[in-house]
């Protein structure tokens, strides 16, 4: 993994993520873990993406007024996702990266078909007590086996009807726990490797570059656009990803 064209595909692939949420707010997990696993498999890409996604959540979750107040609210779900990720901690170890890619892009392409579905009038805010720590499980599950934190969390985030600085601050809340959680399972199983430790540290800087290029395109693109784009692209990405795993 030392090659040169590997530090280039890793330094671009952090920098376009980086672009995208500095743009919409989100994406550097999903679309980092997406390109990284196209080209080295999953077991691979999801150490490479913890220190840039758990540094830049930890910036989105602190980055508003509401954090006590959204841990609060969630903390079912919080604690039920973290319990998830350490339950399927086995199946992620004994399971093959081809299986756990064909489930990161289905997953990947059922959260592009919510971002391009222009209907979202589900309201599931009377049922919260009762679907937070499911949705949590479910999500800590997934999140343990393929390292994407977005489904159905998100979703379900976007279902409550929050103000746009709440949903942004839950979801870095939720990315932040969730990446360190996953961060100590894979420690405990001894998939950490040293040299994947040091170049998910250094690829905070191409992100970081990136973060910082998209603030200035969200101030002249129409964000919805981007949208479109960046959920067009994950699609097609999820759908290569599956192909890919069935090769």
């Amino acid at each position: 993994m030392a090659e040169p064209n590997f530090f280039f595909i890793v330094g671009v692939t952090f920098f376009l993520a980086g672009l995208t949420k500095g743009v919409i707010g989100l994406g550097l997990p999903t679309v980092s873990l997406a390109v990284l696993t196209a080209f080295f498999g999953l077991k691979d890409a999801i150490p490479l993406i913890l220190i840039p996604s758990l540094v830049t959540n930890l910036l989105q979750a602190f980055s508003g007024p509401h954090l006590k107040e959204l841990i609060k609210r969630f903390w079912s779900l919080l604690l039920a996702g973290v319990t998830g990720i350490f339950a399927v901690s086995e199946a992620f170890v004994n399971s093959s990266s081809e299986l756990l890619s064909l489930i990161l892009g289905v997953s990947i392409i059922i959260y592009s078909g919510f971002g391009l579905s222009s209907t979202n009038s589900l309201n599931l805010t009377d049922r919260e007590k009762w679907y937070s720590p499911i949705i949590g499980t479910f999500t800590g599950a997934l999140t343990g086996l393929t390292g994407s934190f977005v489904v159905p969390a998100v979703p379900y985030l976007q279902s409550l009807g929050l103000q746009r600085d709440q949903f942004i601050q839950a979801m870095g809340i939720w990315f932040s726990i969730a990446t360190g959680a996953l961060a100590v399972m894979l420690g405990i199983r001894g998939l950490l490797p040293m040299e994947q430790n040091i170049i998910s540290t250094a690829a905070l800087l191409p992100a970081v570059i990136g973060m910082s290029v998209g603030q200035i395109i969200r101030r002249k693109l129409s964000e919805i656009r981007f949208r479109r784009i960046f959920f067009l692209s994950l699609l097609f990405m999820g759908i290569y990803i599956i192909v890919g795993s069935a090769q």
